[in-house]
């Protein structure tokens, strides 16, 4: 027996060997047959539970009324920035009235290709970020990296980071911020790590909405066009300050009423569930401008469409594979109707018919082990480089 096994193994590697190409395509067809609806459900699954948890972790949200899972996807991933803006005040009124922690949010802009959130220092607290290097924002200009922001720009505390324009030219006078990177937050595997954290205000410095002045008094007398004892009228020479200095931080000022400034969302922490229940029931669609809701009630209607999706291109990728494999069972009867001559040449020198059943099992059984380990190997790769993936992404 032990020689028969010997024998078989022989000479059905010595056939793969002389057949490499074709087994080498039979075991690539399987592979991904069997790979690519275990990624699809391993990847579902765990972009499922990323999302939910970062969901079910904030409680509230209040912002303008639009599309919820853009709200949703606005405040907690940073990755829908066109979102109607939310007044101020609203946020205002919700800690005033109801003693509500309240967290703002304005994901808007963007510099060097990842997204600045203006929030405040609740926010660091809140989702439990610490700091790897520096210090948190202290005054108007400064800004904090994500972890992957400063490993990407190789940017340190101390470094200068610019937002990116909204458009090439702005007629509004609207220049980018140079901002001052007093500290980097170490990884925590969700979408603060591709994010530029820095305050409200600063948020609405890039937004245009507070700026500061060159003193008039200093100017160089080509640019003052008239002056006497109480006002100096300058030309169009002077200029907005792009960052925020010891020297300059006076002279910066907001413009209209605070209450009317924009947030992209607010993220709301009810003190007991009575006073979560009052605010669901204050701002209900239709019934205010603004509107609150829960993220992982709002993210349901997003997986109940992904799973089906999801179980759609699963079965019929299914279905491909069913195909696949009765095409590879096509190609082992046509090899073995092929190697009917080296057959009979094994059974005219007395070889069992167990053998010869046995040269015909071992390729069927080496392509599809084979096949099966490499499907399930790239698997778990996926399933290894997921977290990294999703933070690149940003969600």
């Amino acid at each position: 027996m032990k020689g028969n096994l010997a024998g078989i193994f022989y000479l059905g590697s010595r056939h793969l060997a002389r057949q490499r190409g074709r087994v080498v395509l039979l075991i690539g067809t399987l592979a991904l047959s069997l790979f690519l609806p275990m990624a699809i459900t391993v990847g579902v699954d765990a972009v499922e539970r990323h999302l939910r948890a970062r969901s079910a972790a904030t409680p509230l949200l209040v912002g303008a009324p639009g599309s919820q899972l853009e709200l949703v996807f606005n405040a907690l991933y940073f990755n829908k920035p066109s979102v109607p803006v939310l007044p101020f005040r609203v946020s205002r009124e919700i800690a005033r009235e109801t003693g509500a922690q309240v967290i703002p949010i304005h994901a808007k802009f963007q510099a060097r290709g990842f997204r600045v959130v203006g929030t405040s220092l609740d926010y660091f607290r809140f989702r439990k970020l610490g700091l790897v290097e520096g210090n948190l924002m202290g005054r108007l200009g400064d800004c904090v990296l994500g972890s992957s922001v400063a490993q990407r720009l190789g940017l340190k505390a101390g470094d200068r980071i610019v937002s990116t324009p909204e458009q090439m030219f702005d007629i509004a006078g609207v220049y980018p911020l140079r901002m001052r990177i007093v500290g980097v937050l170490g990884p925590s595997g969700t979408a603060d790590d591709q994010a530029v954290f820095c305050d409200v205000k600063t948020a609405w410095v890039i937004e245009g909405i507070a700026h500061g002045h060159q003193e008039a008094k200093r100017q160089p007398a080509a640019a003052v066009l008239e002056a006497d004892g109480t006002h100096i009228a300058l030309d169009s020479s002077i200029y907005e300050f792009q960052e925020v200095t010891p020297e300059n931080i006076g002279s910066f000022h907001f413009h209209g009423d605070p209450g009317d400034f924009p947030l992209t969302a607010a993220i709301v922490i009810a003190p007991d569930p009575k006073t979560e229940t009052i605010l669901m029931g204050r701002y209900q669609p239709g019934r205010a401008k603004a509107w609150m809701l829960r993220p992982g009630v709002a993210m349901e209607e997003l997986f109940a469409t992904v799973f089906r999706v999801r179980d759609f291109v699963v079965a019929a990728l299914g279905v491909i594979g069913g195909c696949a494999i009765l095409i590879m069972g096509l190609v082992f009867a046509l090899s073995n109707r092929l190697r009917s001559d080296e057959f009979g040449y094994l059974a005219n020198l007395g070889a069992p018919s167990a053998t010869i059943r046995g040269l015909v099992l071992f390729e069927a059984a080496f392509v599809t082990a084979i096949g099966a380990v490499l499907a399930t190997g790239a698997t778990l790769l996926l399933l290894g480089a997921l977290p990294r993936l999703l933070v690149h992404f940003a969600v």
